[in-house]
């Protein structure tokens, strides 16, 4: 889609928008009789905090760059569902904030999925390494995901004594295989602070990933065979599947599955000790 046509598409989804509230709905006095339906542009201007000639520009496909605190003042006074939020973005060419891209990325067929997969660990997770959902097996295959900051596996590898713990030898390699993969994926998000920050993070409490991140490595894709050990079952050996989903940009299907017979009697008895928790999770 060229730039003027995607400019043309945002104009009329912001109309479509405004079109379908009333002033009660921003708690606004009617005004009046109205010669259309909806809200006027000052209207939604006021409520979104920006000035009335820059969002009729918005509206009518100028050549303006909204920043992402615009365009999420926006799509609240709009009250988009997250889905028409990303589509906004989507069409205004700015990275969404991470919490309109997590819900519109999983899905209840991708939670069906973790949980058909059982006992298998498996989860989805973004390029940045945040993990979005999981089924209970992934949750304890080192320590428990949903505690702390376990919900980023750059951080783990580098921060998280549990993970040091677990892959003993194997860690350096993993450590490499992440940095690259992550700085691989570094370009499309360069206007993504949540990056930004992460990095700043990693730089000031790891030597070890400032030593990686400085040699410069980059590596797209990794399907790869690691071992650890599981507290309960001992030592497991695993091999991590990546798949990116077409219908979400930067989320990959991350499935695990034993690679001998002892790793896979061992994964089976998680239904066993887990029984207890959820099956699947969202990240949050």
């Amino acid at each position: 889609m060229s730039s003027v046509t995607r400019r043309r598409e945002l104009g009329t989804f912001l109309r479509t928008r405004r079109d379908r509230l009333r002033p009660e709905d921003l708690q606004l006095p009617a005004g009046g009789r109205r010669r259309t339906p909806g809200l006027r542009r000052e209207e939604v201007a006021q409520a979104a905090g920006v000035g009335v000639t820059w969002y009729t520009w918005l509206e009518q496909g100028r050549d303006i760059n909204p920043s992402q605190s615009v365009l999420s003042s926006i799509a609240e006074t709009l009250r988009m569902t997250p889905d028409e939020s990303m589509h906004l973005f989507t069409l205004a060419g700015v990275t969404p904030p991470a919490t309109v891209s997590r819900c519109t990325m999983i899905t209840e067929d991708h939670l069906e999925l973790l949980d058909r997969l059982l006992p298998l660990p498996a989860c989805f997770q973004t390029a940045r390494f945040d993990v979005l959902a999981y089924n209970r097996s992934y949750r304890f295959l080192i320590a428990d995901a949903t505690q702390g900051s376990r919900v980023n596996c750059l951080i783990n590898v580098f921060l998280d004594p549990a993970w040091e713990e677990a892959y003993g030898s194997e860690l350096e390699a993993l450590r490499l295989s992440v940095v690259r993969r992550f700085r691989s994926h570094l370009p499309s998000h360069l206007d993504d602070p949540t990056w930004h920050d992460l990095i700043a993070r990693l730089e000031r409490e790891s030597p070890d990933f400032r030593r990686i991140w400085a040699a410069g490595d980059v590596q797209r894709t990794d399907r790869w065979t690691r071992e650890f050990r599981h507290p309960q079952a001992g030592l497991l050996r695993l091999r991590f599947g990546a798949m990116w989903l077409d219908g979400a940009p930067g989320v990959r299907f991350t499935p695990i599955t034993p690679v001998d017979e002892q790793t896979s009697a061992a994964i089976a008895r998680f239904d066993e000790w887990y029984a207890a928790e959820p099956r699947v999770q969202r990240a949050g």
